[in-house]
């Protein structure tokens, strides 16, 4: 892939730090995104990975869409398309200007989110990463139209400033993870769309989740990555191995423990 260097300008650094996000718009090429789309495609049809993606039989998943198409836990590890994209300049660029420092690669997901999915209760990704000292920063990478029909992300400005809260259960019937975290007083939930290509990077503390997708017809599609920077001490060790932007390993501290909550669990996101 050949990358193309990306600095970004003073306005965009402090509109990270004032509202916890960043969106770059055309990051990736459309053909990039169609890559990525026949890769996740080709090893959807090519079944069961052992860690990665664990789908169903139609009997077996009982009308619910999301067994059929589960998020792909760490395709990195299995995939060097995947890697890729994780380890792309760009998106290192990028990380390295919010950071102010090295950033280093933890996970990678898939989600297909196909018509009729439900949504993710609204979180925080340093929930279960466990980040210390600092927080985490996501690379959301939109593969398909992302909009509020079909569910695409919803973030909450501001609550990126804040610690981690402590969630309440969600509505199962609308979210397929069980966490969730109410909007604190005096802020607002904000959709973001966004098209194929772009790229959402939020901060680890920012409360953000999606509705159902309500289509008939069409999927929402996301490649999501998630880093930490070079001075992080701790983190879940479910996230090893830990990668700098050349694919070597990085030894880090594990964060043992349940975390301030009491409940997080060191397992998918």
């Amino acid at each position: 892939m050949i990358a193309t260097s990306r600095t970004l300008t003073p306005a965009q650094l402090r509109s990270f730090r004032e509202d916890g996000y960043l969106v770059l718009r055309g990051l990736l090429r459309p053909d990039e995104v169609r890559e990525l789309l026949e890769n996740f495609m080709q090893m959807h049809a090519g079944g069961r990975i052992p860690g990665c993606f664990e789908p169903k039989s139609s009997e077996d998943a009982q009308g619910d869409i999301l067994k059929l198409y589960p998020r792909m836990l760490h395709p990195h590890r299995v995939n060097n398309v995947a890697l890729r994209y994780l380890l792309d300049e760009r998106l290192e660029g990028v990380l390295n200007d919010l950071f102010g420092e090295e950033p280093l690669a933890a996970q990678s997901m898939l989600y297909f989110k196909p018509a009729g999915a439900r949504g993710q209760a609204l979180h925080q990704d340093n929930f279960f990463l466990k980040v210390e000292p600092g927080t985490c920063i996501a690379a959301w990478v939109a593969l398909d139209p992302a909009d509020r029909a079909n569910g695409g992300l919803e973030v909450v400005p501001g609550t990126h400033d804040m610690d981690v809260f402590c969630p309440e259960e969600a509505d199962s019937t609308v979210s397929f993870t069980r966490d969730y975290v109410p909007v604190p007083e005096g802020l607002e939930v904000l959709p973001v769309d966004l098209e194929p290509g772009d790229v959402l990077f939020f901060n680890g503390q920012l409360v953000h989740g999606s509705q159902p997708n309500s289509t008939v017809d069409r999927f929402r599609r996301s490649f999501i990555c998630h880093y930490v920077g070079r001075s992080s001490e701790r983190m879940s060790a479910w996230y090893r191995p830990i990668l700098d932007f050349r694919g070597d390993e990085v030894t880090m501290e594990e964060n043992a423990g349940g975390g301030p909550c009491g409940v997080e669990v060191a397992g998918p996101h």
